[in-house]
């Protein structure tokens, strides 16, 4: 779980979790670039020196906050799908706060085009794969690029955040509009929109066009006029 600066639980962190947790809540609320080192500290009640003691830099630091985000996403999915506990009454309400402020960081670190953000996306994938092999093996003969796409489809919803959140109304990081957008996705995975026929044929139909030699290269026509 992060824990809110002033909860009792974020006295009892050790001073390297508390400046990890009001790191990662300060660059959901501002950007990696609006969170300085002298804010990091103040928030996690530290000095600025504490902070390189313990972190060496801002990108070290954010780099610690992709581990732990990522790290608690999916522990929080592992008890809501694998342990049951989506079932609980109680386990969605302790959950959902942790999951907006995590989705509010991804949501800022995902489009600022960084290294970081690109080694994020690739972790990400690499984690999917990971899962599916473990939970759903055989569910495509292509598992890296299910897994690949699975992931750009997820925080592709993110990264769109204004757009979604206007066509929904509310904003999709806000507690109405992220409920609202994952229960859209709960029928979106539960359903799926191509029936066992035509998603063979589909497959069959992008096995032939693969198996064409010509298949990657431009047509005859598009090649003439790019040349003319």
């Amino acid at each position: 779980m992060v824990h809110a600066v002033g909860d009792p639980a974020f006295e009892d962190l050790t001073a390297r979790a508390r400046i990890r947790d009001a790191a990662l809540r300060l660059f959901a609320e501002r950007g990696i670039d609006g969170a300085t080192i002298r804010d990091i500290a103040k928030a996690a009640g530290v000095s600025a020196g504490l902070v390189r003691h313990h972190f060496g830099s801002k990108e070290a630091l954010r780099d610690a906050c992709d581990a732990h985000a990522l790290g608690q996403l999916v522990r929080i999915k592992e008890r809501a799908v694998l342990e049951g506990q989506m079932a609980n009454p109680g386990f969605l309400p302790a959950v959902h706060p942790t999951v907006l402020l995590l989705n509010r960081y991804l949501a800022r670190s995902m489009v600022d085009g960084s290294r970081a953000a690109a080694s994020m996306f690739d972790d990400l994938v690499e984690l999917a794969e990971q899962w599916i092999a473990r939970h759903h093996p055989g569910i495509s003969e292509d598992p890296r690029a299910y897994a690949a796409v699975l992931v750009a489809m997820q925080t592709g919803l993110l990264v769109l955040h204004e757009n979604l959140s206007r066509a929904l109304g509310a904003d999709i990081l806000s507690p109405e509009g992220h409920l609202r957008m994952s229960k859209a996705a709960v029928d979106f995975y539960s359903h799926p929109l191509l029936s066992p026929e035509l998603a063979a044929q589909a497959h069959a139909a992008y096995d032939r066009l693969r198996a064409q030699p010509s298949s990657t290269a431009p047509p005859r026509h598009a090649a003439e006029g790019a040349q003319r």
